[in-house]
């Protein structure tokens, strides 16, 4: 049996792992992974930070991994799956292997809305689903609505329709729902004035949160097309929401980010639960890396 060399890998890809040209959004993702390396390197751990598909990475050697700016995991989701099933059995993830797995996929926005969790009005459609898409969005009760994959990220294959655009848009849904799953959620109009806030709970504590907004017209509030977060107070009804959200965890997660927006009525609902690799700003917030990494030191060392 090889030797372990490192206590914690901290995941990354390709390309933030040696970054050829380091622009501000590049920037941004070095000083959180630093941020984290440098706590848990003060703990006494062994830590090192590489591309989860980097072939030259003896996997056998590492204790632990964080999955923190995975970012293309969605894209390469073919050579991901295969990586992950392989390691999960054989080191300790964090989050917990099944978190990330049961994250992966939106469905569980379903499961956390049967838990009495408030989420947009969303219909799910499964691959190869014969149903036309004007059939399928007749169910929602406004006329624009959101169309996604099940498993993305960044706005990957995201696209904002009206009801009387199905027609049009049809030859390219059939394309896309024969690959995968997909869902549908009812346009919600307060994302592109108020945003959508994210609140980030460290071992269960919140911590902090930041408020995004799309640029003008836009209601994507990824920096990939021009959306900006700043550091937000939530109210306490807010952080009551989020730590709803974490308490109907079965497996309690050692990082959670609760992303919410404000509906049609005015209600708070989730937008996503992110336990793979959200962002977690702590760059606002230095003290959450600290307690980040002291919960993966108390863990590590139960086992």
């Amino acid at each position: 049996m090889n030797a372990i060399e490192y206590d914690v890998v901290v995941l990354t890809e390709d390309r933030y792992a040696y970054p050829e040209k380091v622009v501000d959004y590049t920037k941004n993702v070095l000083v959180e992974d630093a941020l984290l390396l440098n706590a848990l390197n003060a703990l006494g751990l062994r830590v090192a930070r590489f591309s989860w598909s980097d072939p030259n990475v003896d996997w056998s050697k590492v204790k632990a991994v964080v999955f923190r700016t995975t970012w293309d995991y969605f894209d390469r989701y073919d050579e991901f799956k295969p990586w992950f099933d392989k390691l999960k059995n054989s080191l300790v993830m964090y989050n917990d292997a099944s978190i990330l797995e049961w994250n992966q996929d939106k469905i569980y926005l379903q499961e956390m809305f049967d838990k009495g969790v408030h989420i947009p009005e969303t219909i799910f459609i499964e691959k190869g689903d014969a149903r036309r898409l004007e059939d399928v969005v007749n169910g929602l009760s406004t006329d624009e609505f959101v169309l996604k994959p099940n498993i993305s990220g960044a706005a990957r294959l995201t696209f904002r329709l009206q009801k009387s655009e199905c027609k049009d848009f049809e030859d390219k849904y059939r394309e896309m729902i024969d690959r995968e799953d997909f869902m549908v959620q009812a346009f919600q109009k307060q994302i592109l004035t108020r945003g959508e806030v994210s609140l980030m709970l460290i071992n269960g504590e919140y911590t902090h949160a930041v408020l995004k907004r799309g640029k003008s017209g836009d209601f994507r509030v990824q920096d990939d097309f021009g959306g900006t977060a700043v550091p937000y107070d939530p109210n306490q009804e807010e952080i009551d929401f989020a730590n709803k959200c974490f308490n109907l965890l079965e497996i309690k997660p050692q990082y959670c980010r609760v992303d919410i927006i404000w509906d049609n009525e005015n209600n708070l609902a989730l937008s996503e639960l992110e336990l793979i690799e959200p962002e977690l700003w702590m760059r606002t917030c230095p003290k959450a890396a600290t307690k980040l990494a002291q919960a993966i030191a108390n863990d590590l060392a139960k086992r």
